[in-house]
């Protein structure tokens, strides 16, 4: 027997079909706010500064700052409003925040940019918690397909949100960028729109019969734990460290117009995206160790090219060697940390985690302007090996630990 075929079953799927490719349509419109803010973000704060141009990323560490607020704000609005309630309030944050940002940019407010910024940031901690919406909707069979499609959403948003930067760049002159930052206002309506639709099943509660929560110090102390959080970070961290300073490295280092600037954040964005169709497998394949261990290695790679010299392939190769490290490292480091704690400890854990992950994304944002505009993109590509390097010793530790134990 199929397993549509199960009474009940097939209007169960019919429902998980319909709110998967709603919530993929959300993804798609909401995730474009993230590659559109990386595009411009920096040149827009760069232009508001003056003489010191030290802090011009300092709302693209608002934006991470946001994400960090948003994944927590995100798990409150669904418990006391409703998961769809609270997507739809994600959604509104984009509009506001884009808003925000373009009075802005007419304004000549860096902090007010700054605080737009942060709010586009906390909807993106919403718009991160739709794969699980997706997945939570589905029956069990379904859910890897499921993840597909919203993976599929993030392929669409890396091509729409540098799109709408380069559209919207010169839309009202002589305020360069604004209309890129107004297009999220009829974009996040949109995803209103769409989320208004969604019918999402009741999470069921946890079974009384689970073993009892470990503390949270005895789970995230534990050697598996460690290895996988610091080896997440540090490709999240330097993947966000390289693609903020990037555009201003092309710009206002090299000269190249912002749309070459844009299109090379395109690319990156689709080269973090598109191997996670096939991340997964190489995973169950090789296990999670040796993909990060991949991952690290493409990291290198990135900082090879970098160094290489400052033409134009340099920069998007960089930064497409730059997205595909990430994938590998933060997805393989990802199924190290979830492997360490059991289901009924996911919430605590995980929070602790995304608390920290994005502290220290945000402080790398922060710290990409301060490095470029002191040292340049050259000792910016320096940072790449010490970090890379750690974490990838860390795993041939794990690696070794566990054929100890083995034998």
């Amino acid at each position: 027997m199929s397993a549509v075929s199960v009474p009940g079953l097939e209007d169960q799927l019919n429902e998980a079909k319909r709110n998967v490719f709603l919530l993929t349509a959300a993804q798609a419109i909401m995730g474009s706010a993230a590659p559109l803010s990386f595009s411009v973000g920096a040149l827009a704060g760069y232009q508001l500064l003056g003489s010191d141009k030290s802090l011009a990323t300092a709302p693209l560490t608002g934006f991470n700052i946001g994400v960090a607020v948003g994944a927590i704000a995100v798990a409150f609005a669904a418990r006391f409003l409703g998961r769809k309630t609270g997507f739809i309030l994600g959604a509104l944050l984009c509009s506001i925040g884009g808003g925000v940002a373009a009075l802005a940019l007419f304004r000549s407010e860096f902090w007010l940019f700054a605080i737009g910024l942060l709010l586009i940031g906390i909807s993106g901690g919403f718009t991160q918690k739709i794969r699980f919406a997706a997945a939570d909707a589905s029956p069990s069979f379904y859910k890897p397909k499921a993840i597909s499609w919203i993976l599929a959403g993030g392929v669409i948003s890396a091509i729409v949100g540098p799109q709408l930067a380069i559209f919207g760049k010169n839309l009202l002159e002589p305020v360069i960028f604004a209309g890129a930052f107004i297009a999220l206002i009829p974009l996040g309506l949109i995803a209103v729109a769409i989320l208004s639709f969604l019918k999402l099943p009741e999470l069921r509660s946890a079974s009384a019969t689970l073993q009892p929560a470990r503390p949270l110090k005895d789970i995230v102390t534990t050697h598996r734990f460690v290895t996988g959080m610091i080896c997440g970070i540090g490709s999240y961290a330097l993947m966000t460290f390289m693609m903020i300073g990037a555009p201003l490295a092309m710009v206002i280092g090299c000269g190249f117009p912002s749309e070459l600037a844009t299109l090379g954040i395109q690319w990156h964005v689709l080269a973090m995206f598109a191997p996670s169709f096939f991340t997964g497998m190489l995973i169950s394949r090789f296990g999670a160790e040796k993909v990060v261990a991949a991952g690290l290695f493409v990291l290198m790679a990135c900082a090879v090219v970098a160094h290489m010299g400052v033409e134009l392939w340099n920069f998007w190769a960089a930064l497409v060697l730059l997205g595909m490290g990430w994938n590998f490292g933060f997805i393989g480091a990802t199924a190290i940390v979830s492997s360490s704690y059991r289901p009924h400890e996911a919430d605590k854990v995980q929070g602790f985690h995304d608390i920290v992950l994005f502290g220290t994304v945000a402080l790398s944002s922060f710290a990409s302007g301060q490095v470029f505009t002191t040292w340049g993109w050259s000792v910016m590509n320096l940072v790449i090996w010490p970090v890379a390097g750690t974490c990838l010793a860390l795993i041939v530790f794990l690696l070794l630990k566990q054929k100890q134990k083995a034998v």
